[in-house]
């Protein structure tokens, strides 16, 4: 599902004090910090996506429990989207998921996402919801 000509990154497990700085960047830029940490950050698996020179430009972070899992905090640096990172950084965390034993993935996505996330099969349920002044919707799909 890569992208012709995608961008060459290296995919490898971070902390997620590592994700903090790149989450409020790209996501809640005009939020506090704090806002961008999750409570169960110290229970998740984080992973970032690293260019040669060793520059992190995008992270995303799982959560399982029992059979099911979620990813929260996807982000990647404007400059490096459209490139096919993220694609390779979701794909990552879809096999972590299902090496972890999940049967069903899910996500709260940015409407203005949601196209990127069928394109891996997942489908949106529920009604649009909001965090702050942007919608979303919940997305999942079977492992």
């Amino acid at each position: 599902m890569n992208k012709p000509g995608a961008a060459e990154v290296e995919i490898r497990s971070i902390s997620a004090v590592d994700t903090y700085s790149l989450r409020h960047a790209v996501l809640w830029p005009n939020q506090p910090l704090a806002y961008v940490m999750v409570p169960d950050d110290a229970t998740g698996q984080h992973f970032g996506a690293f260019l040669p020179s060793g520059e992190l430009v995008a992270v995303i972070s799982l959560f399982v429990a029992k059979d099911v899992a979620r990813f929260r905090k996807f982000a990647t640096y404007p400059p490096y989207q459209q490139q096919g990172i993220g694609t390779q950084l979701l794909q990552h965390t879809i096999a972590a998921a299902q090496a972890a034993g999940a049967h069903l993935l899910w996500c709260d996505a940015r409407l203005d996402a949601l196209p990127f996330y069928q394109r891996f099969g997942m489908e949106a349920v529920g009604s649009v919801f909001y965090k702050g002044p942007i919608a979303y919707s919940r997305m999942e799909r079977s492992l």
